[in-house]
């Protein structure tokens, strides 16, 4: 069989999850739920952040940019699983695929990146306080969120391009509600290892290189933290960082449970409620953990639920009037 022939597939199939129809329309139901409350939650945290002038630090701008990627990242893959479920199909195009997987990618890096930049604004605060105006400037954390986006575009670009290279046979179904690229290579009918270690290279250089900078710059706000002598100020300074090591801590577990769902699983099943911890559970989450913590963004929140009371109490007045 040549391999020229093997590339002209027109689709690929998603398995997901049951395929029964009471369990479709429950979950139909429940991750309609999930990310209609996901993109709420964050896109309230952002504007929030941008209506209240007292958010206007590196740590909510950072936050803020968080909450973009997270509602970005759970579009890639939600909406096109109901349309799915209500269009009782599993297929996927073969561009679509390919452009869910860039998109998917791309998000996941930049989430990544953004985490790791976070905790070295924490690293910053806690031990330069002094310093912390000058380090953290507008210029140079527009830089490093810059760098991350240009960082994730071009290991996105890179990945999704050798995808394209690879001669796909007749058997096309992806055990997964989405396209993900681990699984989109395994269908592959030649031989994927450049794929795989390309995979593996950048799984530990754009996963293990942030996670030992955060866990670099912890190891340095713990020390810090120690040497302080009041209690009230050890719990102070640990305030400030404990939303974001909720996050990071959650961030990672799941995506390490989509990893080794594949390896240590061949059911289909398992390796889809993996990944949902991962693509939904989490940006769900964030916002959560981020405002119940938080006195500051509670703070805000308050005020900007007390505005748009009245505010929509002034125009339902106005409408009123004759």
């Amino acid at each position: 069989m040549e391999p020229g022939n093997n590339t002209q597939i027109s689709e690929f199939i998603l398995l997901g999850f049951s395929e029964k129809p009471e369990v479709q329309s429950l979950i139909f139901g429940l991750f309609l739920s999930m990310y209609l409350i996901t993109v709420f939650e964050n896109l309230l945290i952002i504007l929030t952040v941008s209506s209240d002038s007292h958010l206007h630090t590196p740590m909510y701008f950072f936050l803020s940019n968080l909450s973009f990627v997270d509602i970005c990242f759970t579009s890639t893959t939600i909406p096109k699983m109901l349309w799915n479920i209500q269009t009782q199909s599993k297929g996927i195009t073969y561009e679509g695929c390919i452009t869910q997987m860039y998109f998917y990618i791309l998000l996941a890096v930049v989430d990544d990146f953004l985490l790791t930049v976070m905790a070295y604004d924490r690293f910053v605060a806690i031990c330069h306080p002094l310093h912390y105006t000058i380090i953290m400037n507008p210029q140079l954390c527009r830089l490093l969120v810059l760098v991350s986006w240009i960082m994730s575009v071009l290991n996105s670009l890179l990945q999704s391009l050798m995808v394209l290279n690879l001669p796909f046979c007749e058997d096309i179904e992806v055990p997964q509600f989405f396209c993900e690229l681990n699984q989109v290579v395994q269908l592959a009918c030649s031989d994927a290892f450049l794929n795989k270690m390309m995979i593996y290279f950048t799984s530990l250089l754009l996963a293990g290189g942030p996670l030992t900078g955060i866990l670099y710059s912890y190891s340095k706000i713990v020390s810090s933290i120690h040497r302080i002598a009041s209690a009230q100020g050890k719990y102070k300074a640990f305030s400030t960082c404990a939303s974001h090591l909720s996050v990071v801590s959650l961030f990672y577990s799941t995506c390490l449970g989509v990893s080794l769902s594949p390896a240590v699983t061949h059911s289909s099943h398992t390796s889809a409620v993996a990944a949902v911890m991962y693509t939904v559970v989490t940006p769900m989450l964030n916002p959560f953990i981020y405002s119940l913590r938080n006195k500051d963004l509670k703070r805000a929140l308050k005020a900007f639920f007390g505005t748009a009371a009245i505010n929509g109490i002034l125009v339902l007045s106005l409408k009123m009037c004759p």
